[in-house]
């Protein structure tokens, strides 16, 4: 266990690929500070973690799209005492709506969640590896990120500044030694899409969809090695370079003929 009393910290631990995440640097012997607003789901994390892997697993139950989210996390970490070496902003969620059609609160707990947070986490614990001369940054963005189609007009633009905010400050922050790399996950298999009753099991054995667990590996793995981005599947990568080609005429042709989103708004 070479990094016996080192520490990660995770948002979104609970459940997909946070969990995942966290599993993965629990077995290289990382003691987990897991972050979520899911108290059940977290304190079943650090049962079975802690159960299969000499680690300790803390908990911080907070909404990480409230304004003061990473200074809380912070101050968190501060109290405890705890250097963390290894930052994963994995914290997200997926709406599909027309912008117009979204509830403001929704729209503001997005902005949130993708870009504020993580932007913020990254400065505060940032600025202490950098000191260190030591320290690992893992965000995670999305395939969707070169995807700025309607319907997913807050998720895929969101997470496309924060696939350019991260390639930013890996230049920033190589000179102090700390290594930054940018997670793009396809379609994963996580509850991400429950409310949208997608056969996510179906889509899955048909290779649509990754396992969280594949996708976690992939990260972590490209992270230690220092690479700028890691996209997990053959297909991933394929789309990640074809799909900034297609037309916006088309797109707008196909979405406005398909209605695949139900029109609600009053306008």
């Amino acid at each position: 266990m070479e990094h016996q009393n080192k520490y990660a910290l995770v948002t979104g631990a609970s459940s997909g690929i946070g969990w995942h995440i966290s599993e993965v640097l629990a077995k290289r012997g990382y003691h987990i500070i897991a972050v979520s607003n899911r108290p059940d789901q977290l304190e079943n994390l650090k049962s079975q973690l802690e159960q299969a892997y000499p680690v300790t697993v803390s908990l911080f139950q907070y909404d990480l799209a409230q304004e003061d989210a990473a200074a809380q996390v912070f101050a968190f970490c501060e109290k405890q005492q705890v250097d963390v070496e290894v930052l994963v902003n994995n914290a997200g969620m997926l709406i599909f709506g027309e912008n117009m059609q979204v509830e403001y609160p929704q729209t503001k707990h997005i902005l949130y969640l993708h870009m504020v947070t993580p932007v913020l986490l990254c400065r505060l614990f940032g600025e202490k590896m950098a000191k260190e001369r030591k320290g690992f940054i893992l965000n995670i963005s999305s395939i969707s990120a070169v995807m700025p189609y309607p319907g997913i007009s807050l998720y895929g633009p969101t997470k496309a500044f924060l696939r350019f905010f991260t390639r930013a400050i890996r230049t920033e922050l190589k000179y102090y030694g700390v290594k930054v790399t940018c997670l793009i996950p396809g379609a994963t298999a996580t509850a991400l899409f429950e409310p949208y009753r997608i056969n996510i099991p179906l889509l899955t054995t048909l290779g649509v969809f990754k396992p969280p667990f594949t996708v976690a590996q992939a990260g972590v793995k490209a992270l230690f090695k220092g690479r700028a981005e890691s996209i997990p599947g053959c297909l991933n990568k394929f789309i990640v370079w074809f799909f900034p080609f297609i037309p916006q005429a088309l797109i707008s042709l196909i979405y406005r003929k398909t209605n695949w989103v139900k029109k609600s708004a009053p306008y």
